[in-house]
């Protein structure tokens, strides 16, 4: 085992943290395979639950390959992939797939090796790191709102549109992380509140089309609008299956849980291993398992905002936050849907919910945080090994 710790880099509380998190994911993610199983999602329990196993592993080895890059690559990287994730998703919105029974165009099938894959998540983080590389470029210049629209707000602009009108909440999320990651770097307070205002309007002239013209986007705004109505109607409608069912899972699990494998609610909640595994973890283990889930995510957060402070450049210290800050935030927006704190979105709980997209662009993210970490550890290495012995007894007197 030595030799695989050897080649590991980075922080290694990010790394204990992302095991921790995976691991435990086995358990209420095979607790609720047999439901799927018996609503005939897959072969079987374990065909499931040895999917889940297998997108974990390939999750892992995309952050050891992406950690061992210097992270100054991905400024390029983000550059070339921009184009390709417009496209990809453009080809999703025509050619766009239902998955695990939700009709909506998220998903784009690929014939070779007959899966799905949800382009958002991965244009999530090319985004991101596109925008960062932006602000780490003008950092030092003095910005004008005019000179910003083309390289900045046009790309953002383009790949919101193309998600919107089939993934609200994740659109919406990756606006408001986008806002706050140039906020970070310096962008203009004013000219914020210019592009926050611009996207209200985007926004509001958007839900007017698709309810002039319901054909072109069918059912898509009726159900934001139906999520919405439900979350601050305290009468238990349809739309509320999903949310009474996880509410009372929580009220069972009480402080211990009523133990591992255990749930009951798991049959009834259609979304039982992904979009409300949380309320699955409380049922089963209690308050003292959910709040240690909870801790694990802030854990995350302290440690990502750490490696960012700790960062020699600008475009580290951003990318870091750009990619890192939008997992916990989809962690505790997944929470607090399960408790009725937020209305209904469809996130799923990062390395914990199944689903083979979601867990690698995590891991994607994951593994520039840990480049960035890796970075900076050489060299605090590297100046160490340079420090002469009369150097040390110089500071030892």
């Amino acid at each position: 085992m030595h030799p695989i710790f050897k080649n590991i880099k980075g922080d290694r509380l990010i790394w204990a943290i992302v095991a921790l998190l995976a691991i435990f994911s086995f358990l209420p993610v095979y607790s609720a395979a047999s439901n799927l199983a018996y609503n005939g999602v897959g072969r079987g329990t374990f065909s499931i639950f040895f999917g889940h196993i297998m997108h974990l592993v390939l999750g892992f080895l995309i952050v050891f390959i992406v950690h061992k890059m210097p992270y100054r690559y991905f400024r390029a990287i983000s550059i070339l992939l921009l184009p390709v994730v417009l496209m990809l998703l453009v080809l999703t919105l025509m050619q766009g797939s239902s998955s695990s029974g939700t009709n909506t165009s998220r998903w784009i099938q690929i014939p070779v090796v007959g899966m799905s894959f949800q382009t958002s998540t991965f244009a999530f983080v090319v985004l991101m790191v596109y925008v960062a590389h932006y602000m780490s470029k003008i950092k030092d210049k003095v910005i004008t709102f005019k000179e910003s629209i083309l390289p900045l707000w046009m790309p953002v602009f383009f790949v919101l549109a193309l998600i919107l009108p089939a993934n609200f909440s994740t659109a919406a999320i990756m606006f408001c992380m986008v806002v706050l990651l140039v906020f970070i770097g310096g962008y203009p307070v004013r000219y914020l509140a210019v592009i926050i205002g611009l996207g209200i309007v985007a926004l509001t002239l958007f839900i007017l089309t698709a309810k002039a013209f319901p054909d072109a986007m069918p059912n898509r705004v009726d159900t934001w609008m139906s999520r919405v109505e439900s979350f601050s109607d305290d009468a238990v409608t349809e739309e509320d299956y999903q949310i009474e069912k996880a509410k009372i899972a929580i009220a069972t699990g009480g402080v211990k849980g009523v133990g591992p494998g255990k749930s009951y609610q798991k049959n009834f909640l259609p979304q039982s291993s992904s979009d409300f595994i949380f309320a699955i973890i409380v049922e089963e283990y209690g308050l003292i398992g959910g709040f240690s889930v909870l801790f694990l995510y802030l854990a995350l957060l302290f440690r990502i905002v750490i490696v960012s402070q700790k960062s020699d450049t600008i475009f580290g210290k951003l990318v870091v936050l750009g990619v890192g800050l939008p997992i916990v935030f989809q962690a505790l927006i997944n929470m607090a849907v399960a408790v009725q704190l937020f209305p209904v979105t469809g996130q799923t709980l990062p390395l914990i919910s199944s689903g083979g997209t979601s867990i690698w662009m995590t891991c994607l993210a994951l593994g520039i945080i840990l480049s960035v970490s890796a970075k900076r550890e050489e060299i605090v290495n590297n100046e160490q090994r340079e420090e002469s012995p009369l150097d040390i007894l110089t500071e030892t007197i």
